[in-house]
């Protein structure tokens, strides 16, 4: 086996909102009742969402050696369009890693920190800019050609539809590749309601990595699945990723964290 540069990623799978299709006209507007105002959105709203997944995988690439994984997300949102967020997960990448290179490392979860803007600047145009943390406590640079795989990104998307293009940019060595300041990401991804069934989405993603300095860790990756939404907060779902990363570059121990295969999870909103 090959021994690998530490680079290597991080997280998100892609299990997205269902919206609700109105089939026929409501009886207040049938009968000519009036129709009581909608209820303003509230000032501050709280949600929560835990999952448990076959895998963790971001951007393409496992992040716990193909086994399960449990993650947490908490969030806060503003009626003004501000929002801050946490998510952890547990990983394995890191462990793993440092047994490849003989020296001593345990990180085994991954703890994220967010907040950004979200705004309708024109109509049915929304554009949400950010900053993420990736933080892993108590891992090292576990080799002294490593630095620390903590990483802090900015982002802007915008989404018209089911539609949302994103852009990430790394101001920090990026997921503990040495000399990555500067790398980024690109994503645009399609969350598409099946209009005659409205508890279905298909989930479909098309992304690029890029590696600044280390251009062989480079690689694209796709996504293609679908959520069911049971009600109540309850969804589960399934999509089938792929990479072209460079495999010599993401195998660890015999698996090839890059390797196309199927992901499925389960997941309460609360």
């Amino acid at each position: 086996m090959k021994k690998l540069p530490l680079a290597l990623l991080a997280l998100g799978v892609c299990v997205l909102p269902v919206t609700e299709v109105l089939a026929e006209e409501p009886p207040a507007m049938a009968t000519g009742a009036a129709t009581p105002p909608a209820a303003p959105a509230p000032e501050h709203s709280f949600t929560g969402k835990v999952g448990l997944y076959s895998e963790y995988e971001y951007r393409g690439i496992s992040q716990t050696s193909e086994k399960p994984a449990l993650q947490l997300n908490l969030d806060y949102a503003h009626a003004s369009g501000f929002y801050l967020g946490t998510f952890v997960s547990n990983v394995k990448w890191i462990k793993d890693t440092g047994d490849v290179l003989g020296t001593k490392e345990d990180a085994r979860f991954e703890w994220d920190i967010y907040g950004g803007y979200k705004w309708e600047f024109v109509k049915d145009w929304t554009l949400d800019v950010g900053y993420l943390r990736y933080q892993y406590p108590q891992a090292k640079a576990i080799d002294p050609g490593f630095v620390k795989p903590n990483t802090d990104e900015v982002y802007a998307g915008v989404s018209y539809g089911p539609a949302t293009l994103k852009y990430s940019y790394s101001f920090n060595d990026t997921f503990g590749v040495p000399n990555s300041k500067g790398s980024d990401y690109t994503e645009l991804a399609v969350n598409w309601p099946i209009p005659s069934y409205d508890k279905v989405t298909i989930n479909a993603i098309l992304g690029h990595q890029n590696y600044k300095n280390n251009t062989f860790l480079s690689y694209t990756v796709w996504k293609l699945g679908a959520t069911y939404d049971f009600g109540s907060g309850f969804t589960a779902g399934a999509y089938y990723k792929g990479t072209d990363a460079e495999e010599v570059y993401y195998t660890y121990k015999g698996r090839d964290w890059s390797k196309d295969r199927l992901v499925a999870f389960v997941a309460w909103t609360f």
